[in-house]
């Protein structure tokens, strides 16, 4: 009996059975001799299925062959074993009104909900509280009402969506409202059945909801919003009220210590079905865009905390890591705005369509026709195999539909499955499709082995080896976008880092054929080309099929992009500089060059460090302008000397003196009010915007000046253009800095800033006192300590005390080696 997860149908079968005389034998989970045999756990792939089979039949009369039936795999070369990478876990959309509603007072106990809700159990504790777990629609609350009395918490936050409420989790509130529990239900009222199709919720309005809330006995009503202008002269329930999203923290502990049933219905609509509705032009687009000055971000990650955003992304600069604020997926939700930073801008853009020098069109025969079958065994007796992988929403099951709609057209026979699930919002998408002459009895679902062409539009997610287990190093061709786009675990967590090249292309090249695919940073060539990366994945597909590894004329592919209705100018173009950057790279070089001014690669290399004495003279050149010639001397004199005592002690070894040059930088170079008023004025901030959001684009700081936040102002201020003479007034104080007469330089983070330079360079020159051949990394880690200082106010303080923490463990750790002769 082959059935998936547990053996439901199997103990149905043996109960029938069970007692009659000559009953056969019955196996499904496990064989004759109780090992087993399908899994329990997983799905059930035709591989594992047909490896059962044989196990069970190959003994039997007229089975003798079956074993060598199974489709042979080529081994894969020799590659070294890693532990599993990053996974690509499901996340809230941008700007989705779940990033603020899930949140939750530290501490808090909590109940999931179902659909979105249900992903709230992925992020940690710390934001969404301790997770209780999750019921059927209707039975939020439920388990509450019997742990209650038995627990010493007394409250509880549970989860409800507005689709639910309207379903039956109206019923859930009416029964703890009987029970007389200490319950507080956030209702999430985002408008839309986001995960099914963005169909409507229900037919009650908020002001509905308030009363009915009231009548059926709910102690206590508050509704949250972005905009408390839209309760103007609205009628609400009895005991409810309106207060503004911000205030969606003080709200709950204020709830929790109420008795009773209490109800937070947080009402912002769903970001998604707002960014569908932006486009289509029934919704209003905002006129400014959300901007981070790269050279002010200390990419601590505090905006990411706070909107837990996915457009918010780390970024690897010339200064380390860094944050931006990722256009083309951003839904415009502006809470990354709430970070305590001076580095976001509101900007208003200009003339988009100017905004950057995007490439002409491409006629349809600027590329020759490859010749078919590119690939080993594409196309071959058991047809042409293709596995898609991905991100969800980023329109990977849209290009495996435009790759079986061409292939209809060319008169083929698909088969094609689409593993989707929670990956729409964010996690792993993979796409499997079959392409024959005739009709295929064979599984729609890619077998171990089998596939053909592997396309990842993700680098993280091609290289799992979950969905990299259909490729054959002596059949696969592999075409790969390699950009980086990170994981919501590192949107969150500034220690998270995406893995290393040589773990993820590695793994995907040792899987596949050797030389015959393509790496390539489709989202970086996209964006160069058009503005936009929207197009990658049509691009990867270009690229495949120019390599002769996707088999179907590229004018049926063409043409089903046209039938697929969407973007189609822009995803034909998107296909055809694919296929220009195989078939005539030149060209395509010439392209980049023109839209950009510039060369990027769109093919990965890797990158040689920069020479240790550009680094120390550029990183000189900075202090000089932040401070004075003195004081870059005494940093260039500084790291001299660590590097004299290094080459001393371990010859051709630079490694702690790089981390010196690097850190020390950084600690001299705190960014206090008048190194802030620099980089603010820096003529290429101006340029930037000006190159992102086209010419006449105008911008405004968003700023919390240490003062005002001193006589108790919650919320940053907007400072126009106007302000920048003031900017460049502070910077010609700079002089005052650290002096008995400098304002702003009492304050704690100030001192701490002042006092961390000296103890660095102590540290250093403690360490290196130790320094020796066995001890080099160990030494360079302890000087690229203060990488993790990062942020501004009680950020950077937080931070401050963790690198201190830090340093006297790995201070401790080198002083049990013996000091150097």
């Amino acid at each position: 009996m082959v059935e998936d997860k547990r053996s439901f149908i199997e103990a149905g079968i043996k109960d029938v059975l069970y007692g009659r005389p000559g009953a056969p034998a019955v196996h499904g989970k496990y064989d004759a001799a109780g090992k087993v045999l399908l899994p329990a756990d997983g799905d059930l792939g035709a591989d594992v299925i047909a490896t059962a089979l044989v196990a069970r039949l190959s003994d039997r009369e007229g089975f003798a062959d079956l074993a060598e039936r199974l489709t042979p795999r080529s081994p894969a070369a020799p590659v070294r074993r890693f532990l599993p990478l990053a996974p690509r876990t499901p996340f809230f959309c941008s700007g989705c009104p779940h990033n603020r509603s899930t949140e939750v007072p530290a501490g808090s106990l909590t109940g999931a909900g179902i659909g979105c809700h249900g992903m709230a159990m992925l992020l940690p504790g710390e934001r969404v509280g301790d997770v209780i777990g999750l019921t059927q629609m209707g039975g939020e609350g439920s388990a509450w009402i019997g742990m209650e009395p038995f627990v010493d918490t007394g409250h509880m936050f549970q989860n409800l969506g507005d689709g639910t409420f309207h379903h039956s989790g109206s019923l859930a509130v009416r029964a703890a409202v009987a029970a007389g529990s200490n319950v507080t239900f956030k209702l999430l009222y985002n408008s839309a059945v986001a995960m099914t199709g963005g169909q409507s919720a229900g037919t009650l309005g908020v002001p509905d909801i308030t009363r009915l809330l009231a009548a059926e006995g709910v102690r206590q009503t508050v509704v949250t919003t972005e905009d408390t202008g839209r309760y103007r002269r609205v009628r609400l329930g009895p005991r409810a009220t309106v207060v503004h999203r911000d205030e969606l923290p003080r709200v709950q502990e204020r709830l929790a210590r109420v008795p009773g049933v209490t109800v937070l219905i947080h009402d912002q609509e769903c970001a998604a079905e707002l960014r569908r509705k932006r486009k289509r032009g029934l919704a209003a687009d905002p006129a400014r865009r959300a901007f981070i000055n790269e050279r002010v971000c200390e990419g601590c990650g505090d905006c990411g905390a706070k909107s837990n955003c996915l457009s918010v992304r780390p970024v690897e600069t010339e200064y380390g890591r860094k944050t931006e604020i990722h256009q083309d997926s951003c839904n415009k939700d502006f809470s990354c705005l709430d970070g305590d930073c001076p580095s976001f801008l509101s900007v208003v853009p200009g003339d988009l369509r100017a905004r950057a020098r995007t490439a002409p069109p491409l006629p349809a025969d600027s590329s020759a026709e490859p010749q078919a079958g590119g690939a080993d065994g594409a196309d071959g007796a058991d047809g042409f195999t293709l596995r898609i992988t991905g991100i969800g929403g980023t329109g990977v099951v849209t290009v495996a539909q435009i790759v079986a709609t061409a292939a209809a057209l060319s008169g083929r026979h698909v088969r094609s499955l689409d593993q989707t699930g929670l990956a729409q919002k964010g996690g792993a998408v993979v796409s499997d499709l079959r392409i024959s002459d005739s009709p295929s009895e064979l599984s729609n679902r890619l077998a171990s082995g089998e596939c053909d062409l592997y396309l990842g539009c993700d680098v993280l997610v091609a290289a799992s080896a979950t969905y990299l287990g259909v490729a054959d190093p002596a059949r696969t061709t592999a075409v790969v976008a390699t950009g980086e786009v990170p994981t919501g675990a590192m949107v969150i967590d500034t220690a998270a880092r995406f893995p290393a090249s040589a773990r993820t292309l590695g793994q995907i090249a040792a899987h596949t054929r050797p030389a015959a695919g393509r790496f390539v940073d489709a989202q970086q060539a996209t964006a160069t080309l058009f503005g936009s990366s929207q197009g990658a994945n049509v691009f990867l597909l270009g690229v495949a099929h120019q390599l002769g590894a996707l088999p179907i004329a590229a004018g049926f592919v063409e043409r089903a992009i046209e039938l697929n209705g969407v973007a189609v100018e822009a995803n034909r173009q998107a296909f055809r500089r694919g296929r220009q950057l195989v078939g005539a790279p030149g060209d395509f070089d010439a392209a980049l060059r023109a839209a950009d001014g510039r060369l990027p690669d769109p093919e990965p290399s890797p990158a040689a460090p920069e020479p240790l004495a550009d680094l120390v003279r550029r990183r000189a050149a900075e202090l000089a302008d932040y401070q004075n010639a003195g004081y870059a001397r005494e940093y260039t004199d500084f790291v001299g000397r660590v590097g004299a005592l290094e080459a001393e002690r371990v010859a051709g070894s630079t490694a702690v003196s790089r981390a010196v040059a690097e850190q020390l930088f950084k600690l001299m170079a705190y960014k206090d009010e008048y190194e802030v008023a620099r980089l603010s004025v820096d003529p290429r901030l101006a340029d930037e915007v000006e190159r992102q959001f086209g010419a006449g684009a105008t911008f405004s700081y968003r700023l919390h000046p240490p003062v005002l936040r001193a006589l108790g102002m919650k919320r940053k201020v907007s400072l126009g253009r106007w302000f920048r003479p003031v900017f460049a007034a502070l910077y010609r104080l700079r002089w005052l800095r650290g002096t008995p007469f400098d304002p702003f330089g009492y304050t704690e983070v100030r001192r701490t800033e002042r006092a961390l330079v000296g103890e660095y360079r102590e540290l250093v020159g403690r360490s290196l006192e130790r320094l020796g051949a066995g001890n080099v990394e160990q030494v360079a880690e302890i000087a690229g300590l203060p990488d993790m200082i990062r942020g501004y106010e009680h950020v950077k303080l937080g931070n401050v005390a963790g690198y201190r923490a830090a340093a006297d463990r790995l201070s401790a750790a080198l002083e049990l080696h013996q000091p150097v002769a």
